[in-house]
């Protein structure tokens, strides 16, 4: 009788190092991140359940805290300036950088955090990072979040943002941006802005994309633990955002989204030791294969959200700067 076919690759028990071949101050950042115990911080904090409203409340206020004192002398570093503004009826943040130049182009950032985090501060900081960044204004979509506000209000403030956008900018003026669950709105919004009818922007960027909230990729098992930064999947969070929808839904996964429709110039970004690395790779796949133009880039050992500063960090702003810059151009 045929021996029954593994199921998967047996791996021991070992002790993955951290790579030679990074910088000396990613292997830092890196070694900052793992306890004693060689696990990364946080490995074991276990999300609250979809259900438990109490618990997630908590949760975000934590990590408001945490995010503030990590942002804070970050953001003192930038030149760019922030207020707070409505947008399409949302709250948002306009960055303005040092030395505007004319006001016909404009960055659209909606911020990570688990599509549950990273209200407020963290908001503010990227909108202030990608004004300093790009050297034009940036708008900030301070959306609403799970608990009190689950899909799609999140996606219904992102989508009214971009078309308020497009009142004051012309379609090939303006870019799109987001990280981690901030690529998913990002992604989304272009999506959802086409099915309306709604002409695309110039260029979209999507770092580290939490595109597939089924979480169905290869690296969600083979970057599980070895990724200090996001260590373990995020479905919980998952479930409680998509509040019983269909998580497979392109709105919510846009990585199943039908690209051959229409979809702008994209820049993929992910690392070796990503959590997202396989989102961000099917990704770049599913829109080659639609024809949409694409750049790919796969940095070094580098978990989720890159290390905080490094070389290999300003790298990779250069080159997002560059792409997007190269599309208001043409």
């Amino acid at each position: 009788m045929a021996e029954e076919a593994a199921a998967g690759v047996r791996v021991e028990g070992r002790i993955v190092p951290f790579p030679k071949s990074v910088s000396r101050e990613a292997r830092a950042f890196l070694a900052s991140r793992v306890g004693p115990d060689g696990l990364p911080q946080g490995a074991r904090v276990a999300q609250p359940a979809p259900g438990d409203l109490a618990g997630w409340t908590a949760a975000q206020a934590a990590s408001a805290q945490m995010i503030y004192e990590l942002v804070a002398p970050a953001a003192a570093q930038l030149k760019s300036t922030a207020e707070t503004i409505a947008l399409g009826g949302t709250t948002a943040y306009l960055a303005t950088p040092q030395h505007a130049g004319p006001d016909d182009r404009a960055y659209l950032d909606i911020h990570g955090g688990g599509l549950v985090h990273g209200a407020g501060a963290f908001c503010r900081h990227g909108a202030l990072m990608n004004a300093d960044r790009h050297g034009v204004r940036c708008y900030a979509v301070d959306y609403r979040m799970p608990p009190a506000h689950p899909y799609p209000a999140a996606l219904d403030d992102c989508v009214a943002a971009y078309r308020a956008l497009l009142e004051r900018y012309a379609p090939g003026r303006i870019a799109v941006g987001g990280g981690s669950a901030g690529g998913n709105l990002a992604a989304a919004t272009v999506l959802r802005a086409r099915d309306e009818g709604l002409p695309l922007p110039a260029a979209l960027v999507l770092t580290t994309p939490e595109v597939d909230l089924t979480e169905s990729g290869d690296s969600f098992e083979t970057n599980h633990l070895l990724d200090v930064v996001l260590p373990n999947r995020l479905m919980n969070a998952n479930l409680l955002y998509a509040a019983g929808h269909d998580l497979s839904h392109p709105y919510l996964s846009p990585l199943f989204g039908d690209f051959t429709r229409g979809f702008p110039p994209t820049f993929l970004q992910a690392g070796t030791r990503d959590l997202f690395l396989s989102n961000t790779v099917r990704m770049h796949r599913a829109l080659r294969r639609a024809g949409v133009e694409v750049e790919l880039h796969i940095f070094e050992g580098m978990p989720h959200g890159g290390f905080m500063g490094a070389p290999e960090d300003v790298e990779l702003a250069g080159e997002i700067a560059r792409f997007v810059a190269e599309h208001w151009a043409a």
